[in-house]
């Protein structure tokens, strides 16, 4: 598989929509299979805004879809991750009621991190190594582990401070993680494609 190169605008990616290309602008190969690839997820447009960074990437199968929109939903999280330390920070040091849910919030996304990472590289070895008998082994590890990221997002979005509290910061923090669930569903969408190929049953939903 072809090597994924990684912009370090991904760290702070949000997914504009600059980065589709104009519509009166012919595709290049790439972008028009992420484009086809997108739309089986449930967020084609996200999707293709988020993975047409890749374009020049000279993608051209399933697992290298799979491969971009889980390094994506990787980067999500950490951007997330990064502002939810500094909401806690703030609210542990003002006393505040809602630091514990904030706090239990950002585990969740802790685990979802570690999920997520553990789920391109083991993607990645299916495409470097000779796995064998052990393939559908890690095919069940990739989809166990973005379906968990997923579980924890939502699960996250659940244990933030309900109704008026913390209105602003609120809004902020379940739009970040919001997105973050949308990345990773789609990731796992297109994950289930590549598993697809090789006559794989998807056994969660995205």
């Amino acid at each position: 598989m072809a090597k994924l190169s990684l912009p370090l605008l991904l760290f702070s990616l949000i997914c504009v929509s600059t980065l589709v290309a104009p519509a009166l602008a012919r595709p290049s190969p790439s972008q028009a299979y992420i484009e086809r690839s997108c739309h089986g997820t449930l967020y084609p447009k996200l999707c293709i805004q988020c993975l047409s960074g890749y374009a020049n990437d000279s993608i051209e199968s399933p697992q290298q879809v799979a491969q971009a929109a889980l390094t994506v939903s990787l980067y999500k999280a950490l951007y997330t991750r990064a502002y939810m330390v500094k909401v806690a920070k703030d609210l542990e040091e003002m006393k505040a009621q809602d630091y514990q849910p904030v706090k239990d919030c950002l585990d969740q996304i802790d685990n979802g991190i570690d999920q997520l990472t553990q789920s391109i590289r083991e993607l990645r070895r299916l495409g470097q190594e000779n796995v064998g008998d052990n393939f559908y082994w890690h095919i069940s590890n990739v989809e166990s582990w973005v379906s968990a990221a997923l579980t924890d997002a939502t699960t996250c979005l659940d244990e933030l401070p309900p109704g008026n509290r913390m209105s602003k910061t609120k809004a902020v923090l379940k739009g970040k993680v919001l997105n973050m669930a949308m990345t990773t569903s789609n990731a796992l969408a297109l994950f289930h494609r590549f598993a697809a190929t090789y006559g794989v049953r998807a056994t969660t939903k995205p």
